[in-house]
């Protein structure tokens, strides 16, 4: 790969990412940046609709992840670029659709993890009876993450292979505790009908949430045309299997209306069932951080490569694509979407109610921004097909039914998205109107060529 096809322009160095990661790692970051969601913040949904409502919710998105993720697969693997959403956009919609898809992208990765630092916040908090405050522990989480990324992919995916297994390993535990306790009586719940339904399905979506996020990683594999679908096929089959068991056990030890405004439900429902301060429920309390650790650090992952490759694109200023000579990290890439994220955080500190409700803001906010990636993706699948059929396509979707379901499915979860959470909208507007007005004054105007910028696939052919 040459440097010139790796660093922004005018960059006085020639280090880029390198290729260290196998099948193994990327479903690693697949469960991994996504685990999280079993262990905080899909009892939100439970408000909306109670258990039943949420469950009911998780088909139709159950059902729109696996298309897409096949849908994805093609794209990722035609396409193996740091960029990914932005990519295949530009590849497909030209310079305009690719920052559009890479803002929505950055938006979903950049939200994210205040969310899960806030859930690290309470599980820690919850451990330590209040002794340890939610959000001094949830700014420290976010910066220890971003410094073990900058020791470079190979270490961090080595890290997220065994935090993801710790973490799985803690849902089998709550698993096998929960069953003897189980009653379906508690899971029948449904509340506020179609429209509880339709309210949970942006909770639902945060069991899978993020897992697109390990395409971004293709320029660190070594055979991201092979590895790629392996990874994200029995990644979605992990999380499908990890979402029903979770949502359905958890509901069905506990009485839900004390879980829903939790950051730590796993464990409160184990206290519920064993007693307060049950060793059971220290011990998926403890493991459950592993699990929390495992989604942050991927997510860092994610957005520091979605940033790199915009600023090595043009879109983003060019320091930004800044990658350090001997560890490979994109510095810049991970530090100043990190600050980003931690300013909300951070308002905590000023006004203890503020955080109150902030977890779900930040989710809903996060989710907005995954659906508008996926369905630009999926249009870009679309045209891609349409524009360019001779691309090497080393693996193919079942092309055009499963696309359209997704793409079908991916609208319906925008309308649920829009009409079911209004009050966070207006921070999703306002981010969009800042990204666009940077775009038309700055963002348009050194964006490299197109044959350039997608020279980093030629090593591949």
């Amino acid at each position: 790969m040459s440097a010139s096809n790796n660093n922004p322009i005018g960059a006085p160095h020639e280090a880029h990412l390198s290729r260290v990661l196998g099948p193994l790692h990327l479903w690693a970051l697949a469960v991994g940046l996504v685990i999280s969601g079993n262990y905080f913040g899909w009892s939100y949904g439970m408000e909306s609709g109670g258990p039943m409502g949420l469950l009911i919710a998780l088909v139709p998105v159950t059902v729109f992840y696996v298309t897409f993720m096949l849908s994805y697969s093609e794209l990722a693997t035609m396409i193996p670029h740091a960029g990914g959403p932005s990519a295949y956009a530009r590849r497909a919609m030209g310079p305009f659709g690719g920052y559009l898809n890479g803002v929505s992208c950055l938006i979903e990765f950049v939200f994210a993890p205040p969310a899960i630092a806030l859930a690290v916040g309470g599980y820690i908090e919850n451990l330590s009876g209040g002794q340890f405050s939610q959000i001094p522990v949830a700014i420290f989480a976010y910066l220890l993450f971003i410094f073990i990324n900058y020791l470079g992919m190979k270490t961090s995916a080595r890290f997220e292979l065994v935090v993801t297994i710790i973490a799985l390993v803690g849902l089998v535990i709550f698993w096998v505790a929960a069953v003897p306790n189980f009653s379906w009586e508690r899971v029948g719940t449904l509340q506020n009908g179609s429209d509880g339904v339709m309210g949970a399905v942006v909770f639902a979506i945060w069991f899978y949430l993020a897992m697109e996020g390990g395409a971004m990683a293709a320029e660190e594999m070594i055979h991201p045309q092979k590895d790629i679908p392996m990874g994200f096929l029995s990644g979605c089959g992990t999380l499908m299997i990890m979402g029903v068991l979770t949502l359905l056990l958890t509901a069905g030890i506990a009485d839900y209306t004390g879980l829903m405004k939790l950051d730590f439900p796993l464990p409160a429902a184990l206290e519920g069932a064993f007693g307060k301060g049950s060793t059971i429920a220290k011990v998926v309390n403890v493991i459950g951080l592993f699990g929390l650790i495992a989604s942050l650090h991927g997510i860092i992952v994610g957005y520091s490569r979605q940033t790199y490759a915009m600023a090595r694109t043009g879109y983003l200023p060019k320091f930004l694509a800044y990658v350090h000579p001997k560890t490979h990290a994109p510095v810049w890439a991970l530090l100043v979407p990190g600050l980003v994220g931690i300013v909300p955080i951070s308002f905590g500190l000023i006004n203890k109610d503020y955080a109150s409700g902030l977890t779900a803001t930040m989710i809903t906010i996060s989710v907005f921004g995954s659906v508008a990636l996926y369905i630009l993706s999926l249009i870009s699948l679309f045209i891609l097909r349409q524009k360019e059929p001779e691309l090497n396509r080393p693996f193919k979707v079942s092309y055009p039914l499963v696309p359209a379901v997704s793409l079908l499915l991916a609208f319906f979860c925008l309308y649920c998205v829009i009409f079911y959470n209004v009050p966070a909208l207006k921070w999703v507007a306002l981010t969009y109107i800042v990204a666009l007005v940077y775009y038309f004054i700055w963002g348009n105007k050194r964006i490299r060529p197109f044959n350039e910028e997608f020279g980093v696939l030629d090593e591949l052919n």
